[in-house]
């Protein structure tokens, strides 16, 4: 299956360098014309099928399209060759179904360097029939007469022979032309050479069918031949004599039957939107003969089914073509390369897998049976080209080329783009379709309004024709259903091109402000909260904004939008503080300042700390943007307990006027509680209201008191606020703490709050509610197997000590105390203890209630006197703990 490379073997003296055209299976595409052309077989073959009905719907063709360079005039070569013989069938392919049929491929490059005309495409079809060692006189009679009437002077054998279909399909369709010719001089009695009566045979023969005459019985059955030969014999007619050549196909017999398929490849130089008139000529052929198999390989999808195209095209619609507008069903997929896909016979190529890729590039250039490109340069070939298989063999070519100049080629050689990707992409573009098309590479996704705002345009029809070309791909599920095919798209932003209309870096300035402008249009008419589609403007806007240095403009606002919610889905690629890389604009500094957030879920709450703080210092983001920086550095420290620093932040932010001022005054709070000042927190609740998030803060004094019913019920009403203002991170916080609480007094119920707890974080990002959640259950199996609750406590503590939060390993030892005086294991419960108390010596954060509540729960003495201010006094907390203790032993053994 794979032949010589000519341009491979041309590019090096190496002559032990073998070079081959490398097929990669595109065993899906095969699949689905084996399983088209068996239906069609099973159609012809069907009693009431007849080749004369010109109204019946037609389904005798299939379209593979894609971008170019994907690979379709090699598909189109490997069908033939494989419909050609078994022998020339890759094994991985299978044997079709209809094996034994008389199959005769046809295939024709209706590409502009090949200059196919139509009569050419017409010639072609009949030199194939050639093959059937018979006249077609039907045909070859009305083929004669246009010929000597367009071409006077001109020998048909000759123009085959210069054209070469001679020698491709030898030269017996004159012979057999010249045959059919006597034959019918023959049966009308006329005297004279034929060569030199064809007009004179033509007459008699129009005027022995009307008249009936037994002489040409054979040829009357052709209902439409004698308006054929009456007509005149100009390109027009020529459209038509196919239907002679379909009638006389189904006049062979049994043993000679044979169903042509036609490959016509390269359709997109059949012509454009506005110019058919060859379009219009191939159709007819593809509907005169029903018997005939048609598979078409182009850039775009045929619209022949489109309605709107009547009048322009003479069958047109989706009764007229089923097959090109119903929803593929069932596309078989190939075992490596990934299948095709489309609607019905509309078939869109797909890219190669990374498996075929690397296998293509294996096999293109060998020495002695090995590849000649390496393992590692064959992956970063592989990662670039986005399965295009035109981007490996630009590739190829670029290897034989730093080979030739005397340089060994290296991996970081091909980390390189080619201009030569832009100007296939462009080639078949209108300006106004070229400018949507640099417009939208901006973008990751996009619609119809965004594209047409991006390119600065009026109208929208560039964009709608631009969107049916294969290298716009579609996803009617997301916020945006179209995007470029990344390869496409990263060249075109990244690679200098040097076609006429290319962009300077002004007008690509000018198109990213037109995109961010679009998109804060789309974002500030979008009614209701729709968080992914909030989340989908910020992370096109803020790569637009800090790729080309613009403006904030609304993408401050949809920032506090985004933070309001507490959800913290990743947004952009960060910048790494820690590589230098400086923040010169807000929009750097915003995009660093929304990552680092995002990040700090899954990154040690130090490496937040260093992020933000290089935010701070950069000092690009204006005044409120700037708090944000400052209370969640405040907010990581405190995780840290870096008390002292935590408290400078949540001040100076208090102290301000932004939007996050309640908050701030919320984390000074959280302080006076973890400091175990628990009047003053309880005090700080009664001023915050809902910004602050009061009753969360009540619930958080509350149960360290003990005092879990009056928890429970303030964790619930701060859900039930959360729920009311639509803040879904509050609301699952909220409900996690309640779980936690209800944990220590009721673990039968605890079960569904905790079930509730992860409903609710679906979808969230939040890792310290994440762990609350994980140590509730933990306490609402305290007192069961220690093995497995110490093991689970031990998993659990390694994953927070990855985070860095300290505030959820102190609560995790909380917890495990709980357990252990359940169990009244005094032993491990002094571990327990232990480990508080190096958590209290560990820097400035306050664990000693903690510490406390461990000894109480233990029913220990404390070696110190509390430095916690109890709001009922420390007695009071701790018989309150104590009684929790018992009350789950006596709950375990009631349930034993």
């Amino acid at each position: 299956m794979a032949g010589r490379d000519l341009r491979a073997l041309f590019s090096t003296n190496d002559r032990t360098v073998a070079t081959s055209e490398a097929f990669t299976n595109r065993q899906a595409q095969w699949e689905l014309v084996a399983a088209a052309l068996a239906e069609h077989l099973r159609h012809v073959a069907d009693p009431d099928f007849d080749v004369e009905d010109l109204e019946r719907p037609r389904n005798n063709v299939i379209v593979f399209h894609g971008v170019g360079g994907i690979g379709k005039t090699t598909l189109s070569r490997k069908l033939e060759a494989a419909l050609a013989g078994a022998d020339q069938r890759p094994a991985q392919w299978g044997e079709p179904a209809w094996s034994g049929e008389r199959i005769l491929p046809v295939r024709i490059d209706l590409s502009r360097s090949a200059s196919t005309s139509f009569e050419d495409l017409v010639l072609t079809i009949r030199a194939a029939l050639a093959e059937l060692g018979q006249p077609l006189p039907a045909f070859d009679i009305a083929l004669r007469r246009y010929w000597e009437q367009q071409h006077p002077g001109e020998s048909l054998e000759g123009y085959l022979t210069r054209g070469g279909l001679a020698a491709k399909f030898g030269k017996a369709m004159p012979q057999q032309m010249q045959s059919a010719l006597s034959d019918v001089a023959q049966a009308l009695l006329l005297p004279g050479t034929v060569g030199s009566a064809v007009g004179a045979l033509t007459g008699s023969l129009v005027k022995a069918l009307r008249e009936r005459r037994q002489t040409v019985r054979a040829l009357a059955g052709c209902a439409r031949l004698e308006a054929l030969l009456d007509a005149e014999p100009d390109l027009d007619a020529l459209s038509f004599y196919p239907h002679l050549l379909a009638w006389e196909l189904a006049q062979l017999p049994a043993d000679k039957t044979t169903v042509p398929v036609v490959l016509l490849d390269t359709f997109e130089d059949v012509g454009d939107r506005t110019h058919r008139d060859l379009e219009r000529l191939i159709q007819r052929v593809v509907w005169l003969m029903p018997n005939a198999f048609f598979v078409v390989t182009g850039r775009s999808r045929l619209q022949w089914a489109d309605p709107g195209l009547q009048g322009q095209l003479d069958y047109t619609g989706p009764t007229a073509w089923p097959g090109l507008t119903s929803p593929a069903g069932g596309v078989p997929a190939a075992r490596a390369t990934r299948p095709a896909t489309g609607h019905g016979r509309q078939v869109l190529v797909g890219d190669f897998s990374p498996e075929d890729c690397d296998d293509h590039l294996a096999r293109r250039l060998t020495r002695d049976s090995r590849p000649l490109i390496g393992a590692d340069i064959r992956q970063v070939v592989t990662d670039r080209s986005h399965g295009l298989p035109l981007y490996l063999d630009l590739a190829v070519m670029r290897f034989l080329e730093l080979r030739r100049t005397g340089h060994t080629p290296v991996p970081a050689d091909f980390d390189h783009d080619f201009p030569a990707l832009i100007a296939r992409t462009l080639s078949d573009l209108t300006p106004d379709e070229r400018h949507v098309l640099r417009s939208v590479a901006l973008l990751d996704s996009f619609d119809l309004t965004l594209a047409t705002a991006a390119a600065g345009l009026q109208h929208q029809a560039p964009t709608m024709r631009l969107i049916e070309r294969p290298f716009v791909r579609e996803n009617p599920f997301g916020i945006w259903p179209y995007h470029l095919h990344g390869l496409i798209r990263s060249t075109i932003r990244s690679t200098d091109d040097h076609t006429d209309d290319r962009w300077s870096p002004r007008d690509w300035e000018q198109a990213a402000a037109r995109a961010l402008a679009a998109l804060g249009a789309q974002w500030q008419a979008h009614t209701g909260r729709d968080r992914l589609f909030l989340v989908g403007c910020l992370r096109q806007g803020l790569t637009l904004a800090r790729d080309f240095r613009l403006d904030l403009d609304w993408l401050a606002e949809a920032a506090w939008a985004y933070i309001s919610d507490s959800v913290w889905e990743p947004l952009a690629p960060p910048t790494d503080s820690n590589t230098g890389t400086p923040l010169e604009t807000a929009a750097d500094g915003l995009v660093e300042t929304l990552s680092a957030l995002s990040r700090r879920q899954h990154e040690h709450r130090d490496r937040t700390i260093a992020r933000l703080t290089a935010v701070i210092d950069s000092r690009r983001l204006p005044a409120e943007l700037q708090d944000v920086a400052v209370y969640y550095r405040a907010k990581a420290d405190r995780d840290l307990g870096h008390t002292d620093a935590s408290r400078a932040g949540m001040q100076q932010v208090a102290g301000g006027t932004s939007r996050l001022a309640p908050a701030a005054r919320r984390g000074l709070a959280h302080l006076a509680r973890l400091s175990g000042d628990f009047p003053v927190a309880l005090a700080i609740a009664d001023t915050l209201g809902w910004a602050g998030r009061h009753h969360r803060v009540r619930g958080d004094v509350w149960w360290v008191q003990a005092d879990m019913q009056r928890a429970a019920a303030a964790y619930a009403a701060s859900r039930t606020e959360a729920e009311e203002h639509g803040i879904a991170g509050e609301r699952a916080t909220s409900q996690a703490q309640r779980a936690l609480v209800i944990a220590f007094t009721d673990p039968d119920r605890a079960t569904d709050e905790i079930e509730l707890a992860e409903q609710l974080l679906t979808g969230l990002d939040l890792r310290t509610t994440s762990f609350t959640v994980k140590i509730a259950a933990l306490v609402r199996d305290a007192g069961g197997p220690s093995v497995q609750v110490e093991h689970r406590g031990h998993l659990l503590r390694t994953e927070i000590n990855t985070s860095g939060i300290v505030a959820a390993a102190a609560l995790l030892e909380l917890a495990l105390a709980f357990h252990h005086a359940v169990r009244h294991e005094p032993d491990e419960g002094r571990a327990v203890i232990d480990r508080l108390r190096d958590h209290v010596r560990r820097g400035d954060y306050s664990y000693s209630y903690y510490y406390d509540i461990a000894h109480y729960m233990a029913d220990l003495t404390l070696t110190e006197a509390s430095t916690a201010r109890w709001i009922d006094g420390e007695e009071q907390a701790r018989t309150g703990w104590r009684a929790l203790v018992r009350a789950r032993q006596e709950h375990l053994h009631t349930s034993t």
